[in-house]
């Protein structure tokens, strides 16, 4: 993120995004890169996200709102691996007009939640661009050597586990585009359902629980289906999951029961952020156990079983839900 001496971008990075640097090895944004050197015997996780106004955020969204968000999907994804977040780097462009106002409630977002889930800035890289926002986050996490939790390792048997409520922010998304939808729900129904869409809860109090417990695990950005979906494909199993075990907010549970169709927004709609684990049977209760006393709900939303054949979800009538697509995606 280092630039010549007294140019614009130099002061621009002195101002607002050097104090967020706290890590030593960033070395206080003054060079070309950082340093970061895990403890012996243990592993780096690295992730990344992107976000994109317009795309995965509306451009009128809140500075701090958009700031919070690109690092939170990151942190998401550090907390279903099981890996304690060390830092980040951070790469946006900013469109044309950008103010120092601006700027300044960005930063203030980014700053509280880089101190919230210590994860301090390492260093990273700034643009102007004739095209909208751009905020791209890479993410470090440590955790013990060779006990990251994967995709792949889960067994016919193991107890599926969904922390949260699944589903708000896909509906949170639909209420933003259109103000007139869930007309029937309260204000504060209304309100859950926006700030889930807009600031996602990453559950990084429970990465030790993941790791300790879960055999595989992964968080649910694109959708419960689509991301069920993933893992059993990654482990060679399946599961018949009821729709009625999903666990649902106040919220999502009142549009769903006026318009049932709304399930499958729900069930495939991206965004939720929450973890979707595969926990061994004798490990079940441990898990159940860890995760109260994080202060996080978890629900046991089934079993996985032997089997090639894409999962599926069993839906009010006893029969299999046909989804139109089974998760989000940009292509």
């Amino acid at each position: 993120m280092s630039r010549g001496e007294g140019s614009g971008e130099d002061r621009l990075i002195a101002r607002h995004f050097r104090p967020l640097a706290k890590h030593p090895g960033a070395l206080g944004l003054a060079d070309d890169a950082a340093v970061l050197t895990p403890p012996p015997g243990c592993d780096l996780v690295l992730t990344t996200d992107g976000i994109i106004a317009g795309v995965h955020v509306f451009p009128d969204a809140p500075a701090d709102a958009i700031a919070r968000r690109a690092l939170r999907v990151n942190l998401s994804d550090l907390a279903a691996k099981g890996a304690k977040p060390v830092g980040f780097l951070l790469a946006v462009a900013l469109p044309g007009g950008t103010t120092d106002a601006w700027l300044a409630e960005f930063v203030r977002g980014l700053s509280e939640d880089a101190e919230r889930y210590g994860c301090p800035l390492l260093g990273g890289d700034t643009d102007h661009t004739p095209g909208p926002l751009s905020v791209s986050i890479t993410a470090f996490g440590m955790l013990p050597a060779g006990t990251m939790v994967r995709r792949n390792g889960a067994q016919p048997g193991d107890v599926l586990f969904v922390t949260g409520t699944v589903g708000d922010a896909a509906l949170g998304l639909m209420l933003r585009k259109d103000a007139q939808a869930g007309a029937s729900l309260t204000p504060a129904q209304r309100n859950h359902l926006l700030m889930r869409y807009l600031q996602p809860d990453p559950r990084n109090v429970l990465a030790e629980t993941v790791r300790t417990h879960a055999s595989a695990a992964l968080d649910i950005s694109d959708g419960l289906a689509g991301d069920l979906t993933k893992l059993c494909r990654a482990s060679g199993v399946t599961a018949e999951i009821e729709a009625a075990q999903v666990p649902l907010s106040d919220a999502t549970r009142a549009l769903i029961t006026r318009e049932p169709a709304l399930l499958e927004r729900a069930l495939t709609g991206g965004d939720d952020y929450e973890i979707l684990a595969a926990v061994p049977a004798g490990k079940a209760q441990a898990f159940r156990a860890s995760a109260h006393a994080a202060g996080i709900a978890v629900t046991d939303i089934g079993l996985l079983a032997a089997g090639e054949a894409p999962p599926q979800f069993i839906g009010p009538d006893r029969q299999p839900i046909a989804f139109a697509r089974t998760s989000y995606s940009h292509f």
